[in-house]
This record gives structure tokens, C-alpha cells and sequence, in this order.
């Protein structure tokens, strides 16, 4: 095991025992504390199956340990992928989805982030159906990755005219970008079609085939990419974003079989759960998971979000 892993790992085993002793009082613990608990069994139990399993499956588990102490695999985790698909509220869900993609833009921008369009579904009213992107920064994805879920606004349209409060939503994933050396995937199993595309939201449509569109056999996944102006480099882009796709369902179910072994009931942070309410007649962001909020959405929607990425890792 790396020393990095293993360093993390004996820090997070002696907070969970120091946990653990109290946990009779678990019920008066606040939110958070309960949350980091949760992770810290989950931590116990790789742990435990890591010193009994076969060679083949200790490197699964290393890499699910390194993902729940935020160090990933090969150390910092520097690029991600970013799916933001507007939900409940018709165009004004895809409209709260388009101010999303703006406030993480514009707060990559400001960090110093590349943030490259790979696919993109745009409506009439300039409003979100969906999209893909990779962001690429130091860290980036254990900075990020508590944004996953389904965000919520409470607003009065540009539409309304008789004044009405809207509730809307938008879903975000997060994804860190899985190595070949970390998913192996069959070339048989890939279904590949190209076609004609220009960049996001259809602008200077191509006269050759760059698009790529990706079908995943076993699992029905699809994936596209059309922003790159190479066919090769748009399978490379499809490919990317496939590979984190299977290992977040991977990581998923192996965290699915953790939790019902522990019998645990505590949240987690799964995109489909609702994460966070934006709520405009009253100025305030909450976050539901930390019971915590912050006042000035027009701020925060340019990108100024500092507070609340930090207050994920001061909790």
C-alpha cells in the first residue's frame, strides 16, 4: 500500500475508535459529525477486508480507500468531469442549469481552471438541457466533488407576470477521471458512430464528421463529444468521460454493499438526493447536509463560492 493511503488511513482508523467510544450518543451528534462517522465505517470496513482479501482485489479496495480520504489514486486528483442536466421546472430548471454552468465557469476562471465543453444540449430560451465538461486544476476534483446532487432554486421567473414563486431543480455530477491502468475497457464492447457537429450549442456546424457518439454495450451507457474539432480527439474526450462514468458505478455499489454490512442510516451525499436550496425572495443559500448558509446569490452565482467549497473541508 502507498504511504500516502497508508498514512490517511491509520489518521482516519484513530478517529474512528475515538468515535466509536461515544457513539452511544450518536443521536445528539450534529449532522456533520454523524455524516463523517458514516465515512469512517466505511473506512473500517475496506480496512478489514483489505487484510484478508486476494492480491487481485486489495488494489479495488486501495482505490476506494483513497477516494473516501480524499487523496485518490495516484495521489491528487487534477482533473474531473462535470455533468450539470436541468431537472424539475421545465425551461425554468434549464435556465437555473445554465446559471449553475456560469457560477462554475466563472469560479474555474477565477481559480485558474481549464474548463473544456464536451458535449452541450442547449432550448430556445439559451436555457440548460444538459452538459458535459472536463475541468482540469490542482486538486479538482476533491474540491468539487460535494457538489453532486440535485440543487434547488426558489424564484420568481423572468416569465411569470403574476408574481408566482417557482421551484426548480438541476443536477449536478462530479466525477474524477479514471486512468486506463484503473478501468480496462473492450474495444468489443463499444459501439462507435460519428456525425456532423459544430461546437456547444451547434454553432459552426462541420462539413466532415468529428462528432463522436459512443454506446457502451453492457451497461446501455452513451456518451458524446463534439466540441473538438478532431474525430480522434472527440473519441478520446468520449472515452474519458466513460471511464469515469463505470468507475463512479463501480465505487457506487462497492459503497452500497458497505452500507447495508454496517446497517448504517446516515445520509449521504448521492446526486439524488436534494443537496442545496437557492433561494431568491429570501437572498440565502443553504446547504441541507451541513445545515449551513450563505446570503448574496447573485455573488455567489458569478463565482464567488469560496465559502461554500471551503466549508466542506473545514466541517
Amino acid at each position: 500500500m502507498r504511504p500516502d493511503l497508508q498514512n490517511k488511513l491509520e489518521e482516519a482508523l484513530k478517529e474512528y475508535e475515538d468515535m466509536e467510544m461515544d457513539v452511544a450518543e450518536s443521536f445528539k451528534w450534529p449532522r456533520d459529525k454523524a455524516i463523517r462517522f458514516g465515512e469512517l465505517s466505511k473506512v473500517k470496513v475496506l480496512y478489514d477486508e483489505h487484510s484478508s482479501a486476494a492480491e487481485s482485489r486489495k488494489k479495488d479496495i486501495e482505490i476506494k480507500l483513497g477516494d473516501i480520504l480524499g487523496i485518490g489514486v495516484g495521489g491528487e486528483k487534477n482533473k474531473a468531469i462535470m455533468e450539470i442536466r436541468a431537472g424539475v421546472g421545465g425551461n425554468e430548471a434549464a435556465l437555473f442549469a445554465a446559471d449553475l454552468l456560469r457560477m462554475y465557469q466563472s469560479f474555474a476562471q477565477k481559480r485558474g481552471w481549464e474548463f473544456l465543453f464536451i458535449d452541450e444540449s442547449k432550448n430556445d430560451l439559451g436555457g440548460i438541457k444538459e452538459v458535459t465538461a472536463e475541468i482540469r486544476g490542482k486538486n479538482i476534483y476533491d474540491l468539487l466533488k460535494y457538489e453532486s446532487g440535485v440543487h434547488r432554486i426558489q424564484r420568481v421567473p423572468s416569465t411569470e407576470k403574476s408574481g408566482r414563486i417557482h421551484t426548480s431543480t438541476a443536477s449536478i455530477a462530479v466525477l474524477p477521471i479514471a486512468e486506463e491502468k484503473e478501468l480496462e475497457i473492450k474495444e468489443s464492447d463499444l459501439e462507435v458512430s460519428f456525425s456532423r457537429a459544430g461546437g456547444p450549442g451547434g454553432q459552426n456546424v462541420n462539413k466532415v464528421e468529428t462528432a463522436v457518439r459512443i454506446l457502451h454495450k453492457p451497461t446501455g451507457i452513451v456518451i458524446s463529444s463534439r466540441a473538438e474539432r478532431s474525430q480522434q480527439k472527440n473519441r478520446e474526450r468520449a472515452l474519458e468521460v466513460l471511464r469515469a462514468k463505470l468507475l463512479d458505478e463501480k465505487l457506487r455499489k462497492e459503497e452500497e454493499a458497505v452500507k447495508k454490512d454496517r446497517k448504517e442510516q446516515i445520509g449521504t451525499a448521492d446526486r439524488s438526493e436534494k443537496i442545496r436550496t437557492y433561494n431568491f425572495l429570501q437572498d440565502r443559500i443553504t446547504d441541507h447536509r451541513i445545515n449551513k448558509s450563505w446570503h448574496n446569490i447573485k455573488e455567489i452565482l458569478n463565482g464567488n463560492m469560496d465559502d461554500i467549497v471551503d466549508a466542506f473541508h473545514k466541517a
